[in-house]
């Protein structure tokens, strides 16, 4: 019988934010500073609703053995909340035009799946945040050099968020590793399901992003 942590990992490849097209053109140079700024505010939903999706895994935990680590999981998201407004704001992406932006439909939808998900069950909220977090820190890696080596973006202002997530994340990916391991059998099937429905979600913020910033201003030209 296959774990269901390597079925997880295999569906995190599979859908893996890096082969999305959006990522591709960042990691090549072929984006614009425009379409990072856009970028920054369409994202900034997912960076935003992180803590509710760790606050609604609170609610859902029955353990005590896992409190201290995910409530430790959860300031640290309302931590990171700040340096991606200092990212923003090197893209001229301002505090308060980056707060009273709400997003695309497409990313709306999609951050109110990733809710939905966080709101089900606890195994399925620690699903879905493995699968948010267990490629971060490779993708941060990737978009800092892709900042540095094409967009010019060399300051801790513009590289402190991807700083910070190219290794906390390994810490907090870890965690929900364990409670994926340690979780009952006849919940594996739904942590699949969840991880797989959040993979889809986060790469559909990607696909809104496309369309909105680099498509529109491709067919524009």
């Amino acid at each position: 019988m296959v774990d269901v942590l390597d079925q997880i990992n295999f569906e995190i490849e599979k859908y893996s934010l890096l082969k999305h097209d959006f990522y591709k053109l960042w990691q090549e140079g072929k984006l614009t500073l425009d379409h990072l700024a856009g970028y920054s505010r369409e994202y900034f939903q997912l960076v935003k609703t992180v803590p509710l999706l760790v606050e609604n895994t609170i609610k859902g935990n029955k353990e005590e053995k896992y409190l201290n680590a995910i409530h430790n999981t959860l300031e640290d998201e309302r931590k990171h909340i700040e340096p991606w407004t200092k990212f923003s704001s090197s893209l001229e992406v301002e505090n308060d035009e980056l707060w009273a932006y709400n997003g695309e439909n497409l990313t709306r939808h999609a951050i109110d799946d990733l809710i939905k998900i966080s709101e089900s069950s606890f195994e399925e909220a620690v699903a879905s945040l493995y699968a948010i977090e267990k490629e971060l820190p490779k993708i941060s890696e990737t978009k800092l050099d892709g900042l540095r080596k094409f967009y010019g973006l060399v300051d801790e202002r513009s590289n402190e968020y991807f700083n910070i997530h190219k290794e906390i994340d390994i810490y907090h990916s870890k965690i929900w590793e364990n409670i994926i391991k340690e979780s009952a059998d006849d919940k594996k099937e739904k942590m699949l399901n969840a991880s797989i429905m959040s993979l889809k979600a986060q790469n559909r913020i990607l696909d809104s992003v496309k369309s909105k910033y680099v498509d529109r201003n491709i067919i524009a030209v």
